[in-house]
């Protein structure tokens, strides 16, 4: 176990037996850890490929798969043959929350950091606005469900490693300010315009109504969720808590991307993952885990959260979300 996870664990068991951790006011913090059992859209791991046929199918759209079911890979010694191998893999979980340093999915635990009303991530105000404008605070966890269950032998075509805290916007400055996002996201005031954000339109209408993947060219948008800039914890326009929620996930996919923090696969190259700044939203699905799971659905990103959040915003109405995030692997099987 890494360093930073046997801090993890030391914080959660901290605050289980400390009631610094809970904090007396401001946004409630609620959550619960995910049953792998009970929680997850196994379903939603399919169509497995070779090459580009079904080797199990699936009910849920699926990306282009390499053409040939051979690969080859270079090595340092000798050239590597494998098989083109394509399934999709849980791989991280996202918290967003209302509340600053609440972790959804380790039990709605809410972390005591000394000095935390002094810290950026914590000023930011979150009492209900007048308008439609809000604001979230994300976390990203590290996540590779499928390496821990031993559903695949080779590790090559897993995320591997122990479950961690990757991100934690709170800590981010660039999360709570607008201007500062520019820095990474300087493309975005050539997408403020109508026309530009008309164009989302098909997007949106692509993934909800068709079934089908979003469209990638269309790069700005995050289809039914509206823009994908700025890359922060700004919503201009918020129809509904878990609309918000689900854009701040995709958003934060994104802005990891950006960062070089989260790679990728692609069925023209499929030896090694690579970097890629501009999110390949096809690529990538996602689920409701928290608080109240939607376990037998995944959705493309994109997908209006209208079709099937009715159910899902929890009695307490805390606003606090958890989700987990599926990525397509293309990936050389050696």
């Amino acid at each position: 176990m890494g360093k930073r996870s046997i801090l993890i664990v030391f914080a959660f068991f901290y605050c289980v037996i400390s009631t610094p951790c809970y904090s007396a006011g401001g946004a409630k913090c609620t959550g619960h850890f995910v049953n792998p059992i009970t929680d997850i859209c196994w379903s939603c791991l399919f169509p497995l490929t070779i090459g580009n046929a079904a080797i199990v199918p699936g009910d849920k759209p699926d990306t282009d798969n390499p053409a040939s079911p051979i690969c080859i890979c270079p090595s340092p010694t000798v050239v590597r043959v494998g098989i083109n191998f394509g399934y999709w893999e849980p791989f991280a979980l996202a918290d967003v929350t209302r509340s600053p340093f609440c972790l959804v999915n380790l039990g709605g635990v809410k972390l005591h950091i000394k000095n935390m009303g002094n810290m950026i991530g914590a000023k930011r105000d979150i009492s209900n606005n007048a308008d439609s404008s809000a604001f979230y605070w994300v976390h990203w966890y590290k996540y590779p469900l499928m390496y821990w269950l031993n559903l695949l032998t080779n590790y090559g075509c897993l995320e591997t490693g122990d479950m961690d805290i990757a991100y934690m916007t709170e800590l981010d400055p660039m999360w709570h300010d607008d201007e500062l996002s520019f820095i990474i996201n300087p493309e975005a005031i050539l997408f403020g315009s109508a026309p530009a954000q008309t164009a989302c339109v098909a997007d949106s209408m692509k993934t909800t109504l068709g079934n089908s993947m979003p469209i990638d060219a269309l790069f700005w948008c995050l289809g039914g969720q509206g823009s994908a800039y700025p890359l922060d914890g700004s919503v201009a326009a918020q129809v509904s808590p878990i609309q918000a929620a689900t854009q701040m996930v995709e958003r934060m996919d994104f802005k990891l991307h950006r960062e070089a923090l989260v790679w990728d696969s692609t069925s023209l190259y499929t030896c090694t993952l690579m970097p890629m700044p501009i999110l390949p939203k096809s690529h990538y699905r996602y689920q409701m885990v928290n608080t109240v799971p939607a376990a037998n659905h995944c959705y493309p990103f994109g997908t209006n959260t209208e079709v099937w959040e009715a159910g899902h915003e929890g009695i307490s109405g805390a606003m606090n979300y958890g989700f987990l995030i599926w990525r397509k692997r293309n990936c050389c099987f050696l």
